[in-house]
């Protein structure tokens, strides 16, 4: 019965994998925005547009998915977002150079919308099934995929936008997804209310509270909020992220501007998508062992190091590690905060409280890719925009120091054996509320 259950946890990771390798078609996007730019004419502002659009939509939708994924079951969430998304790049194809409204709504607004739910079913119902040790690993695997996605899409997008066009681009696109997201979202499932999944060896003996493995009290959104454990991550977050999605949506276009003369576009989304997958499942491990906090204050740093490095490289030599480097410092991300979030304020609500703290990921998504076209557009080059980024990530890098998980709110009710219910609850808010 045990190994079943065991199994049954696997599959839920691996469909969840599955659908987040179809979602990342996100990550492509600066393939087409090379495209919009050079064949419909489009400024690197414009083609920026629908990009924010869909990172605002898929922050934002994060918080109800959560919630709804939470109270329905992470199956008819996902189900509904790989459809969104497979209909909404669908709709996106009808767009012309004379009317590009259609992409806006379809892949900025529906793709966004789907994403987003999809995005949020996959994480919490594949870690529920496992113990808090592996919260980093199961969360590195899930969201790996996102990440890696890129490898396969941006070659695929480039071969189809040269030798059939915009529209077919996005119809065959959005056909796909929605048949693979759709199906593996059947794959998805809580695990029974009374599971407690078998325990594994501690991380680090000794590794302090600041460890994504130690299981802490469940807060709901209400109560999470209120921390500045919350406010913290949600700083940090919104600014590495600046930093990462503004890279990430302009590659293809960096490429173009750094690299005279040479067509590395879609390879060094590729590249840059294989760092981001690596990050997720390197950093989820790592936290595990020492830490959230101490994994991301060396993720924050390497990132700022690489955006000066990017403002100086102008070779494929060179631009092509720091691209891969760049990704993996941004996947690291998307594995520290869920895993952070799970290890801070429990498992019981991550659907709705990891929606809310990734709302700092759409922030600083929307703001780091429009800050960018806004500077390449103005100067012709991004120096700017990385010294903005470079600052941002050192500033997240110093708020590691002050940020530790929240005390645990069972030490008050330990202190009180003989309190009714009522007056339990009460302690315990009043601790959480002290710490």
């Amino acid at each position: 019965m045990a190994r079943s259950i065991a199994a049954r946890g696997w599959i839920v990771t691996l469909a969840g994998l599955g659908i987040n390798l179809a979602l990342g078609v996100l990550y492509a996007w600066s393939v087409i925005a090379k495209s919009l730019t050079k064949e419909w004419g489009l400024s690197a502002g414009q083609a920026s547009l629908p990009y924010a659009t869909a990172v605002g939509v898929f922050a934002l939708s994060m918080v109800f998915a959560g919630r709804a994924q939470d109270r329905f079951g992470p199956r008819i969430v996902a189900s509904i977002g790989g459809a969104l998304t497979g209909f909404g790049m669908i709709v996106a194809s009808f767009a012309t150079p004379e009317m590009t409204w259609p992409i806006l709504v379809g892949f900025g607004v529906m793709a966004g919308t789907g994403i987003g739910l999809g995005y949020a079913s996959a994480t919490p119902a594949a870690v529920k099934w496992f113990p808090p040790a592996r919260k980093g690993l199961i969360t590195g695997l899930v969201v790996s995929g996102f990440g890696l996605a890129s490898v396969y899409i941006a070659p695929v997008t480039a071969w189809l936008l040269a030798d059939y066009g915009t529209a077919t681009t996005f119809r065959a696109l959005g056909l796909a997804f929605l048949v693979v997201t759709v199906g593996l979202a059947q794959l998805l499932v809580n695990p029974p209310a009374d599971h407690v999944a078998a325990p594994v060896a501690a991380a680090v003996a000794g590794s302090s509270r600041d460890n994504s493995a130690v299981e802490n009290d469940d807060y709901d959104w209400r109560d999470m909020v209120r921390t500045k454990q919350f406010a913290l991550l949600w700083v940090m977050y919104a600014f590495s992220a600046f930093a990462g999605l503004m890279i990430i949506g302009h590659m293809a276009k960096i490429a173009a501007v750094q690299l005279t003369g040479i067509e590395l576009g879609f390879i060094l989304v590729a590249v840059l998508a294989v760092g981001n997958a690596a990050g997720r499942l390197v950093a989820g491990i790592v936290s595990d062992r020492i830490g959230c906090t101490r994994t991301m204050l060396f993720v924050f740093t390497l990132q700022a190091l690489m955006m000066v490095a990017l403002a100086v490289s102008s070779t494929p030599l060179t631009l092509v590690p720091v691209a891969a480097i760049v990704g993996f410092c941004y996947g690291a991300n998307l594995s520290l905060f869920p895993s952070a979030t799970a290890g801070y304020f429990g498992t019981a609500h991550l659907g709705v409280n990891y929606g809310l703290v990734f709302t700092a990921w759409g922030v600083g998504g929307v703001f780091g890719s429009m800050t960018a076209g806004t500077i390449v557009d103005t100067t012709g080059s991004y120096a700017i925009a990385y010294g903005v980024a470079a600052i941002l990530c050192l500033v997240a890098s110093g708020l590691t120091f002050v940020t530790k998980p929240p005390a645990p709110r069972c030490a008050t009710l330990a202190a009180a054996p003989d309190a009714t219910e009522s007056e339990a609850v009460g302690s315990a808010s009043e601790g959480k509320h002290a710490a």
